[in-house]
Order: C-alpha cells, then sequence, then structure tokens
C-alpha cells in the first residue's frame, strides 16, 4: 500500500489591514510617486538622447528646468520605496489565493500584479543603485531601465482597469467597500498609514538636499552632498577615468570647425570677452548645484566661425573613452547667451576634474551633457 502524501494546502493569514481599503490608500500615494517618476524620467531620457528632429526643439530656459525635473524623478522614486514595500505588506496573502486562476478577468489581474510587480521592484531598486553609480549586473542600464518604464507603466495602467471596481468601491471614507469593513480597524488602520508616511517623509527629508540645497543640512543619506568636491561642486567622472589628467596647457588648442576654421591656444581663448553665468549642474543622480561661471560664449565662438543663426554644434572632448565624449547642442542651446564655454569655476581656474582647460555649461542640461575637457567645436 502506497503511503499517502499530506494534501497541500495554501496558507492561510488572519492577520489584519490586509484589506483594499488599506490597500487602496497606499496604492493611491504609490501611484502618484511612479507617475511623477515615469513623467520626469521622459524628460531626463530624451534630455540626455536627443532625437535628430527633436535636437533643434529642445528649450534651453527654464535654466533650472533639468535641476527640477531630475530632483523629482530621483526624490519620487526614492520615495516610493517604502510605499512599494507597505503596498506589497498589505496585499501578499492574495498572492497564494486558490485556486490561483478562477476566471479570465481574474487571470488578467495576476498577470498585471506579476508584471506590476517585477518592474516596479526592478525600476525602484536599479535607479536606487544608479545613484551611487553601482552596476552589478551585465546590461546597459539606461536602454532597459527605460524600456522596463514603459512595461511598468502599462501594467499599472492594466492594473487599475481590472481592479477599478473594488478601487472605486474603498477610495474614501464613505465608499461602500469602506463601510463593510470592521470599524475597529480604523484607528489601526490611520496609525499603520501614518507610520508610512513618517518613512516616506523621512527618506525623502534625508535625501533631496543632494538637489534642494537648503535642505542639506539633513543630507546623510544621499550619495552626494552638494558641498562636498573640488571648488564646492561634486564630482561625478574625474579626470583618472577619464585619462585627462595630464593635459598641456601650452599644447592644448581649441579648434572650431566651420565655414571659417580656426584654432585657439589657451592663452588666446582667455583673452576673448568673458561672460558670466550662475547655472546649475544637474547630474542623472539626482544631485545639483547652482555656481558661478566665467568663459566665453559658444555663440560668439561659432559666429567667428561663420556659423548661420539657427546653427547647432558639436562638442568633441579629450577624453580617451566614455558614452558622452562626443555631444550635440540644438540651436536653442547653442546661441543661448549663458551657455559657455567655461574657463573658472567659482573664480578659480577649473581643475582636471571639473574639465580643465575647459567644458561646457549649458541652462536647463544634464549633467553627462555639460562636456568637459573640451578640444573641438563643429558647426552643424
Amino acid at each position: 500500500m502506497k503511503p499517502r502524501l499530506p494534501a497541500v494546502r495554501p496558507p492561510v493569514f488572519r492577520g489584519r489591514l490586509h484589506d483594499a481599503r488599506t490597500a487602496t490608500s497606499i496604492g493611491r500615494w504609490l501611484g502618484v510617486a511612479i507617475a511623477v517618476c515615469f513623467g520626469t524620467g521622459l524628460i531626463s531620457h530624451y534630455l540626455q538622447h536627443q532625437p535628430g528632429w527633436l535636437l533643434d526643439a529642445l528649450p534651453s530656459r527654464p535654466v533650472w528646468g533639468y535641476r527640477l525635473s531630475q530632483g523629482l524623478h530621483v526624490a519620487s522614486g526614492i520615495a516610493a520605496i517604502p510605499l512599494l514595500l507597505a503596498k506589497l505588506w498589505t496585499v501578499y496573502p492574495r498572492l497564494f489565493a486558490w485556486p490561483p486562476l478562477r476566471s479570465v478577468r481574474h487571470a488578467l489581474e495576476r498577470l498585471s500584479v506579476a508584471v506590476l510587480v517585477a518592474g516596479a521592484v526592478f525600476e525602484l531598486f536599479t535607479g536606487l543603485l544608479n545613484t551611487v553609480q553601482w552596476y552589478p549586473w551585465p546590461f546597459s542600464f539606461v536602454p532597459v531601465h527605460f524600456a522596463v518604464a514603459w512595461l511598468l507603466a502599462g501594467a499599472l495602467m492594466l492594473h487599475v482597469a481590472v481592479k477599478y471596481p473594488e478601487i472605486r468601491a474603498h477610495w474614501a471614507k464613505e465608499s461602500p467597500g469602506t463601510l463593510a469593513l470592521p470599524a475597529a480597524d480604523g484607528p489601526d488602520r490611520r496609525s499603520l498609514l501614518s507610520g508610512v508616511a513618517a518613512a516616506v517623509g523621512a527618506v525623502t527629508l534625508t535625501t533631496v538636499g543632494q538637489a534642494v540645497t537648503p535642505l542639506k543640512s539633513f543630507d546623510v543619506l544621499a550619495p552626494r552632498h552638494p558641498d562636498h568636491g573640488a571648488q564646492g561642486l561634486p564630482v561625478n567622472r574625474s579626470a583618472r577615468a577619464a585619462g585627462t589628467t595630464q593635459v598641456d596647457a601650452d599644447a592644448y588648442r581649441l579648434t572650431v570647425a566651420g565655414p571659417r576654421p580656426y584654432t585657439l591656444t589657451l592663452a588666446e581663448l582667455a583673452a576673448l570677452t568673458q561672460h558670466e553665468s550662475v547655472l546649475p549642474i544637474a547630474c542623472v543622480e539626482g544631485w545639483s548645484k547652482s555656481a558661478h561661471w566665467t568663459g566665453v560664449r559658444i555663440a560668439e565662438l561659432l559666429r567667428r566661425a561663420g556659423a548661420p543663426p539657427d546653427a547647432g554644434v558639436r562638442v568633441i572632448s579629450l577624453e580617451q573613452y566614455g558614452a558622452y565624449r562626443v555631444m550635440e547642442m540644438g540651436r536653442e542651446y547653442a546661441h543661448d547667451p549663458l551657455t559657455l564655454l567655461a574657463l573658472r569655476l567659482n573664480g578659480q581656474t577649473l581643475t582636471a576634474d571639473h574639465g580643465f582647460p575647459a567644458r561646457v555649461i549649458a541652462p536647463n542640461r544634464p549633467g553627462v551633457l555639460q562636456t568637459k575637457w573640451v578640444t573641438r567645436l563643429e558647426v552643424l
């Protein structure tokens, strides 16, 4: 006689607050955080990776535009992490519901949940690791992060559509579904939601100072502090990493290629009319800080080369390798009077890490496109 195996039964959860009202309340906050993160992420992506048709349409104003959008992107992504964990806690008993598929609608719901959870976990935690520039995976972060963001957005819309009747029934305190829940759970639910809100506030307050400099004294968990770095400004890509630590100032030449090409030494570049701009460096990792820059207007260098008024510019760096060694600016950026080929930062000659002998600084632009160690400008 064959031994009988014990029946396999799904676990039974008797804990409180694993209910639709709690899930809906946290889900609203999480949905807003993901929507803000997704929208600002699109802005960041298309400013960094400008398609040709968009190159001349991107605006250079407001000067703080990218600083605001990228600061919101990283802040909303970090805030979404405790929200996601709380949301998963409220709904995880449903992962063990039996039978796993009861109808077509239920199958769609399970599919949307699986894709939604996987996409959210992937996006938030890879994004968090990107803020510290740690990439323990074999794929390229930017295209995969961008693709999964669209997958997450689609899964979220499908999930909301499938769950809409339940969401509507538990949306407010006086909604029918909420009123049907045990009244004794109300105080505990409010305590839980208050704790989640406090956690979101804590992680936001202790990280957002890397972009919102008035809060920099609370910046204890962010990977960057806006005051830490050479010449009072943080550095992401160092001269050593770019292979530009030994630039000879006497041998340096800036080539401007156009209808009337010419070459300038560093001394000749410094002898040209110098202008000042107060502009932020705003990096994709979420930190930003304004600084005083001094240099020659890019527009004046292009006009000297015979560039037409609507010309863009291609900028080439001395760095030996890197995804942003060559960068293009559309006409809005190239002819903005605040866009400089900067020689000085906060009143001092640029250090090697900040792009000596010359670097680009332009308004409303990602830090990775503020090219350092510039050696050549080409009229487009």
